[in-house]
């Protein structure tokens, strides 16, 4: 695959990406309705739309027009921001990185990048309104590092009554880097309509 001209404030493929779309690959559907959420490059919906209708978004205009380049349907918004709609799959590589305010860059490349202190504010939004976009037997493919605490994030999702599993990883470096699959705990789901 070709990816458009490169921009230096969108994020590039890199191991994480990689690892996030052969993860996806497997577990997208012929037919479903998949969205991407921080699309970066688009070089993950651009894989998928072969077999599924794809989705995207992302804050940054930059990464919207590298994506749109690729033949992306992509919605300029923050995460899931006025998206109405139940997706079979959501897919999202967050910005996870643990990022102290005095070492926050000022460009769009910083939404990629910067997850906060902890390096799970984002994560953390993305999780309190994922049940408003998911069909009821959909599921969510996101992305974490070990420097951002795997155990720290499945606390996250399973505190809105959703199951999460690690699906995939890979040692990249200095950190371990997990695809986890979110579910409804339709037993318990606080998300659910009584």
């Amino acid at each position: 695959m070709t990816l458009p001209p490169y921009h230096s404030e969108v994020y590039q493929p890199e191991a994480d990406t990689y690892l996030l779309l052969e993860t996806a690959k497997t577990e997208v559907h012929s037919g479903e309705i998949v969205l991407e959420v921080g699309t970066g490059s688009g070089l993950i919906s651009a894989e998928l739309q072969k077999n599924a209708h794809i989705f995207a978004t992302d804050i940054n205009p930059h990464a919207c027009r590298s994506a749109k380049g690729m033949g992306i349907e992509v919605i300029r918004t923050d995460l899931m921001a006025g998206i109405c709609g139940n997706f079979d799959l959501i897919i999202f590589n967050p910005p996870y990185l643990p990022t102290p305010p005095d070492e926050r860059i000022n460009d769009w490349l910083e939404y990629a990048l910067d997850g906060g202190e902890s390096g799970r504010e984002t994560i953390e939004n993305f999780a309190s309104d994922l049940c408003r976009i998911m069909t009821r037997f959909g599921r969510a493919l996101v992305l974490v590092s070990s420097l951002t605490g795997i155990s720290e994030v499945q606390k996250l999702f399973a505190e809105k009554g959703l199951l999460c599993f690690v699906v995939a990883q890979k040692k990249v470096e200095d950190e371990t880097l997990y695809v986890i699959r979110i579910m409804r705990d339709l037993c318990r789901c606080a998300c659910e309509e009584p």
